[in-house]
């Protein structure tokens, strides 16, 4: 298959090496030309592509997951069907889907040494699982393959519940895939109702979960058997091992949340993954969970059983073929097989005889029980005929005075387990068990709930800019657990070291027990200060904004080579390193002009540099006598040199004439001697 997928699917992902293999797929490692992102890209087994129903699957996963998005579902970012041609010559349109590549481990590979994980890592997966599962539900998909196999563990800690290969809506979930009497999953985690083919819902993930969590706390699945017939036959009939038997650290109160998970009656469940979150976080702080003790699940397996029985003439239970799914194919254990598949109990003669013979002992134990029972019934009936209605008004008040008011009426008062409740203060009667309006026999018992409070809090709204330690103190005071990532983020607002960021964000609503996961800043990142000399000031602005800086003061320079508004020169200055967010001050041309010293040159010199600084000379150089400068020569400049001037300022040149001669001075004649004057 890789052969014939050596060029790009869609003309834009690349097909890489082969990452994983199942026994409807295979999953690629690939590349998005265009996103330039690394993608995993699953596509349809060429040797299934002209199956129909294969191809329907695989198309309805696509659209399941692609409807999806959430941080605990792997996203989908693509679909599409590539044509490719077979070894026969044909042409064969295998479809194929583009994921999110995760990088990390399944709970499978986890869990392949047999050895349970730490409970808080447990509660920790299984919460994520039940996140994922929450968002689906709401969106109206039910998974039905909740498994270790389709759990991811990212590096970073985090969990991603993949494949919904299998995904169906609510509307729809009763649908089968293949043919009648279908019953898709894999064996070791099928709820009772899959393993029987009726109906599945919501609640059927949440048994699912229930198996994980137990194979989490205890390092092995609740039922285990040589095929997958004995194991889905035991998801029906058998009640589970509580995990504490195995793993004998395992609290009381988690044992509570698994058997609900597990109750064989859907009703028993709880009735959304949000409810089962909230217990399991509350089990997992040593809080009072809402899941009844774990011998109510013993207590209750006979009399239903007894009504299963007696409704019908007991058939053998169904026998199961592995039809295979992808990603239990190769290399499982019989019992793990993903897709079972009736087969005709006439096919196998001693099976019918063996089970002939055990439902015949099934059925003379069950009419035994019941008839224990009725003896019973008919002894309480007998003691107690006078029944007394529950009052109405015990919820709201305080355990003391509802208790006088029942033993006023002839009844006993035991106190159940505290529930949440968002309208009853705590402390105060919640509901009662008959509940109030109902009718009771004298002297019968009337089970109390109070209120535990409101199981909801609010994520602290100032957790930005703490400390770790003023965070923990601030979440756990609201009820919560205090995490803290592995990463840490950059920010140029927050000091290093103290927070920048929670999940879930601060003010938002949350269950009490919830974990509150903080990330830490790393202090401002490092920006280079690009180089904007010569540009306006608007557009230095823009170009040190988007490189992560801010704009400081502005001040003027003399720059004959710039333009007047425009940039000169930065500081600091372009090249350096500085924190994101460092405010950089600009120094704009002012547009003046310094004269420059022209002494000594020509005027024609002196007017062609005065000329390229944007100033005028004047046509009429004027002349001074030197005895430092060369006739002919630049003596000076008006204005003078060193002088800042506007552009365009007229500049007078003087120019070194030829020095006067020095005059001879005269001497008078000499008078001859002798002579006179008159």
């Amino acid at each position: 298959m890789v052969d014939s997928m050596d060029h790009r699917l869609g003309g834009r992902y690349e097909v890489r090496s082969l990452i994983g293999r199942g026994g409807m797929a295979e999953v690629h490692l690939g590349f998005d030309t265009r996103l330039s992102r690394i993608v995993a890209i699953k596509m349809l087994r060429t040797d299934l592509a002209r199956d129909s129903v294969f191809q329907a699957r695989f198309r309805r996963e696509a659209q399941a997951a692609a409807s999806l998005n959430h941080p605990n579902i792997v996203a989908v970012y693509d679909t599409g069907e590539e044509t490719i041609t077979a070894p026969d010559g044909r042409g064969i349109s295998v479809p194929y889907i583009v994921m999110e590549y995760v990088e990390g481990h399944t709970v499978k590979d986890l869990l392949s040494d047999g050895t349970p994980v730490p409970i808080n890592e447990a509660v920790e997966i299984v919460s994520g699982v039940l996140f994922a599962l929450e968002y689906s539900h709401a969106a109206g998909l039910v998974h039905r393959d909740i498994k270790p196999g389709n759990i991811m563990l990212t590096t970073e800690g985090k969990v991603k519940v993949m494949d919904f290969g299998i995904a169906r809506a609510l509307t729809d979930s009763q649908a089968t895939m293949t043919q009648p009497n279908a019953v898709v999953g894999t064996a070791q985690y099928l709820s009772p109702e899959q393993a029987r083919g009726e109906q599945v819902d919501t609640r059927s993930d949440l048994y699912s979960t229930g198996v994980v969590l137990f194979e989490l706390l205890t390092g092995q699945p609740p039922f285990r058997g040589d095929s997958a017939v004995a194991v889905a036959y035991q998801h029906v009939s058998a009640i589970p091992p509580t995990p504490s038997s195995i793993t004998p650290d395992v609290p009381e109160s988690l044992d509570r949340v698994v058997m609900k998970a597990l109750a064989k009656n859907r009703e028993d469940r709880y009735s959304s993954a949000a409810d089962m979150r909230a217990d399991l976080i509350r089990a997992a702080r040593g809080a009072q969970v809402d899941a009844p003790a774990t011998q109510v699940w013993a207590a209750a397996a006979v009399p239903d059983t007894a009504t299963k029985t007696l409704q019908m003439t007991p058939p053998p239970p169904p026998q199961y073929a592995g039809a295979g799914d992808a990603e239990d194919a190769a290399g499982q254990d019989p019992s793990a097989t993903s897709t079972l598949t009736a087969v005709d109990p006439q096919d196998d003669e001693a099976a019918q005889k063996k089970r002939k013979k055990r439902n015949t002992i099934i059925a003379v134990v069950v009419v035994a029980l019941l008839l224990v029972g009725a003896g019973i019934a008919y002894a309480i009936h007998q003691r107690q005929t006078t029944e007394v209605a529950v009052p109405t008004d015990l919820v709201g008040l305080s355990q003391a005075d509802a208790t006088n008011e029942l033993q006023g009426l002839g009844f006993q008062v035991a106190v159940g387990d505290p529930v949440a409740d968002e309208t009853i203060a705590k402390d105060l009667v919640s509901k009662t068990d008959p509940a109030g309006g109902s009718k009771a026999p004298k002297g019968s018992t009337v089970k109390l709930y109070l209120s535990s409070g409101s199981a909801s809090t609010t994520v602290p709204s100032n957790l930005v800019g703490m400390t770790p330690a003023n965070a923990k103190t601030a979440i756990e005071n609201a009820g919560l657990v205090f995490s803290e990532a592995s990463s840490t983020a950059a920010s140029s607002n927050v000091a290093k070291g103290n927070v920048v960021s929670s999940d879930p964000d601060g003010g938002q609503s949350v269950p009490k027990g919830s974990t509150v996961k903080v990330t830490l800043s790393s202090g401002p990142s490092s920006v280079t200060v690009p180089d904007v000399s010569g540009k306006s000031q608007d557009e230095a602005r823009s170009e040190l904004e988007n490189a992560g800086l801010k704009i400081g003061s502005t001040s003027f320079a003399d720059d004959p080579n710039v333009d007047e508004g425009d940039v000169v020169s930065t500081d600091p200055a372009s090249g350096t390193s500085v924190a994101s967010g460092t405010a950089v001050n600009l120094i704009v041309s002012s547009g003046n002009v310094t004269i420059p010293d022209l002494t000594g040159q020509s005027v024609n010199e002196a007017a062609q540099t005065l000329g390229s600084l944007n100033l005028k000379v004047n046509s009429e150089s004027k002349k001074e006598t030197s005895t430092t400068v060369n006739p002919g020569a630049v003596t000076r400049t008006d204005p003078a040199a060193g002088q800042v001037v506007a552009p365009g300022t007229t500049v007078t040149i003087y120019v070194a004439t030829e020095p006067s001669p020095t005059p001879t001075p005269t001497t008078p004649s000499p008078t001859p001697s002798g002579s006179t004057s008159k």
